[in-house]
């Protein structure tokens, strides 16, 4: 059975061979550089045969003249006006005509003869009888009649050119719907072998789960036998779904790159067009190719653009073209053959908006989920961007991952060129880490704004708000301690921030997540404790724990009173007006919520009135130098109240052990929280926001 089966692939390659004749036989396109081509050989052409015509011009009185003298030899007469005629040798020996320079005697004739220099040109008077003195002189002559037509000609066809070419321009402008008959044709780029596509898998790091899913469907397509002898079938298609800048359209580039077969990329959006029915045609006429170039792989980019689901938030009387775009695909995914040798490649940052009937096995047999990279994975990303770049001895990938908690591969791609273009701000002759730091807080926390004007008041606010975060998080146990502040203007609105280095985990305990409350709280608390009063400053502070404090009572059940309620519905419709619980329910989590703060509050408080000494310090270094970092912290308040080390000490030590990574298969989870690139997990809702990717602690101005 498995020798039948198998039977069917051998014979996937021919109609690809068949597709290339047909190919050959079709008459291309005249191309229109072309157009160029000819255009050019004319006024070659043009040139030459004038170029060949020239001879040296003398006055019709002197020809008169040198005719009685006897320096003309003999003479050709054109047309009864232009005579062309040479020179004697006694011409030559009185000086009447010279022979060139040796150097000009070598050089490239168009008129192609030796002796050019003794022939001469001039204009005749029409009528004028010059038989008489030609025959006295023994001067031989002929008459002759042409039609210089190439160059009348020549100079029609340019003219005539120059005008069709202008009208086609207008009448383009005028109605662009002109080129309608083509319009249903695909706009699918093709890679085949031949094509020099330099991206492999090499050049994919930090996905390694993923590029063994991918590299099985090539293996697939190269090597059917191999799976269709056990029983097995080739899939239908992958879907990657992942964040923005995790590498999915990098991975399809890196599957063409490997393919040894026919690969079409576009994009979602290439389907949608103004006119009705134009989608569906591109869809019918893209698989239509496909099945002649089979085996070969589709990859439709951001393919949410046509694959959103039916119905779902349209309202009444609506345009349904995306929905007759969706049918067709639907369609010509299923209508294939097991043996056609043809696999859909797509790629989403938002797989719960795509229809249901799309994800369905059959169409996309397989969900291949790209998550943000681990600190392993980061140092993969990171070696591979870092080959390029000329660097110092001191920059290690292992203590870059380190510092860049949550960042995509994209993101660290960024990190690495700005970090070359500040050292060449610098003109350094290679990268250092200060460089890369200076990059990290670039893309964290936005331009560095040094020439910003700041009173020495506010100056003061923002050092003692900042310094309230460092002592909040360096005595709170389960807060994640700082790894570098600073009161640097940066961005639109932050006039300094507070980096931590959160620890990557999944879950979150009600004891870190207050923790994490009291350390956010430190800014505000710190204000309230030295200078009485409070600022707008804290704006960024209090959005994160209010959505923390709600996501705790509403979303995760850690709240007595509320018990084990979630109302967090992870496939609600952007349309849905009506909460899941009643306006009671709605009141106790609002006290709820407000408890959760205000005790966290006067926490934050009593613990920064007890460590008062220690945040006076820390503003004042802080108004001094403007950046302090965690060995600063160190040195100024000694060393943090616990024993375990600090997730960026565990990191970036020498003699650190080697953490396994946790490999999370589900990762849609609504335990799973992204990782934190500056300060730490908040909880906030739902599980993409407990932790944001990039917090700055910001200290705005008062009139924010």
């Amino acid at each position: 059975m498995a020798d039948k089966k198998s039977a069917p692939k051998k014979k996937i390659k021919a109609p690809q061979k068949d597709s290339d004749s047909k190919d050959k036989s079709k008459t291309p396109k005249f191309p229109t550089w072309g157009f160029l081509v000819i255009f050019l050989v004319l006024l070659v052409a043009q040139f030459i045969y004038s170029g060949a015509q020239v001879t040296n011009n003398i006055k019709y009185s002197i020809f008169l003249e040198y005719v009685e003298n006897g320096y003309v030899d003999e003479i050709l007469i054109k047309n009864g006006s232009y005579i062309e005629g040479k020179y004697t040798p006694k011409a030559l020996d009185e000086g009447i005509v010279s022979v060139p320079a040796q150097e000009n005697n070598n050089s490239f004739n168009l008129g192609g003869e030796n002796e050019a220099y003794l022939r001469f040109r001039t204009t005749m008077l029409r009528g004028d009888d010059i038989r008489p003195v030609l025959d006295a002189n023994d001067v031989e002559y002929e008459v002759t009649i042409e039609e210089d037509w190439f160059s009348g000609v020549f100079v029609w066809l340019i003219m005539i050119a120059l005008a069709i070419g202008f009208w086609v321009l207008i009448l383009r402008r005028m109605n662009p719907g002109q080129q309608v008959l083509n319009i249903g044709k695909n706009k699918a780029s093709l890679y085949d072998k031949q094509t020099d596509t330099k991206t492999t898998f090499k050049d994919v790091a930090g996905l390694d789960e993923a590029k063994e899913e991918v590299k099985e469907i090539v293996d697939f397509l190269k090597t059917p036998s191999k799976y269709t002898k056990l029983g097995g079938k080739i899939p239908k298609g992958a879907l990657l779904v992942g964040a923005p800048g995790t590498g999915k359209t990098l991975l399809a580039k890196a599957v063409a790159g490997e393919a040894e077969v026919p690969f079409f990329s576009l994009s979602g959006s290439d389907f949608v067009e103004m006119f009705v029915g134009v989608g569906a045609a591109r869809v019918r006429d893209l698989f239509k190719q496909a099945k002649e170039k089979a085996p070969c792989i589709i990859f439709i980019d951001e393919i949410d653009a046509i694959g959103r689901s039916r119905g779902k938030g349209q309202m009444p009387g609506s345009n349904d073209e995306r929905e007759n775009t969706l049918n067709s695909l639907l369609v010509e995914m299923d209508g294939f053959a097991t043996d056609s040798g043809v696999i859909i490649l797509a790629a989403t940052n938002r797989p719960d908006v795509l229809d249901n009937a799309l994800l369905r096995p059959g169409r996309f047999d397989r969900q291949i989920s790209i998550d943000k990279p681990d600190k392993n994975g980061r140092e993969a990303i990171f070696k591979v961007h870092l080959k390029p770049l000329k660097l110092s001895k001191e920059v290690e990938s292992k203590k870059l991952s380190a510092q860049t908690p949550g960042f995509a591969g994209a993101e660290i791609a960024n990190v690495c060129n700005e970090a070359a273009l500040i050292a060449a701000r610098k003109n350094k002759k290679a990268v250092d880490m200060e460089d890369f730091e200076s990059a990290i807080d670039r893309v964290i926390g936005g331009l560095e704004k040094k020439n910003k004007i700041i009173s020495p008041e506010e100056k003061k606010i923002v050092a003692y708000h900042e310094a309230g975060h460092a002592v909040a998080g360096w005595y709170l146990e389960h807060a994640n301690p700082l790894v570098k502040v600073s009161i640097v203007p940066r961005g639109l609105a932050a006039l300094g921030y507070a980096q931590y280095l959160p620890k990557e985990q999944f879950l979150h305990q009600t004891e870190q997540l207050l923790d994490e409350m009291c350390m956010t709280l430190g800014g505000r608390a710190a204000e309230e404790i030295v200078f009485g009063k409070i600022s707008t400053g804290a704006l960024s502070d209090l959005e994160r724990i209010t959505k923390m404090a709600y996501s705790m009572v509403s979303v995760y059940g850690l709240n007595d009173k509320i018990g084990n309620v979630s109302f967090y519905d992870s496939k609600q419709s952007d349309y849905n007006f009506q909460k899941p619980y009643s306006e009671s329910t709605a009141q106790i989590i609002d006290e709820e919520v407000k408890k959760i703060i205000d005790e966290a509050y006067q926490r934050t408080k009593k613990l920064l009135t007890g460590k008062k000494k220690e945040l006076e310090i820390l503003a004042k270094e802080l108004l001094e130098k403007e950046i302090l970092y965690q060995s600063d912290l160190e040195k100024l308040i000694g060393k943090r109240p616990f024993d375990t080390k600090t997730t960026y000490e565990e990191y970036t030590a020498p003699d650190a052990e080697v953490v396994d990574d946790v490999i999370e298969s589900d990762s849609d989870s609504e335990d799973k929280t992204e990782d934190s690139k500056t300060n730490s997990n908040n909880g906030s809702e739902k599980s993409e926001e407990v932790n944001k990717e990039t917090e700055k602690n910001d200290s705005e101005k008062s009139n924010d």
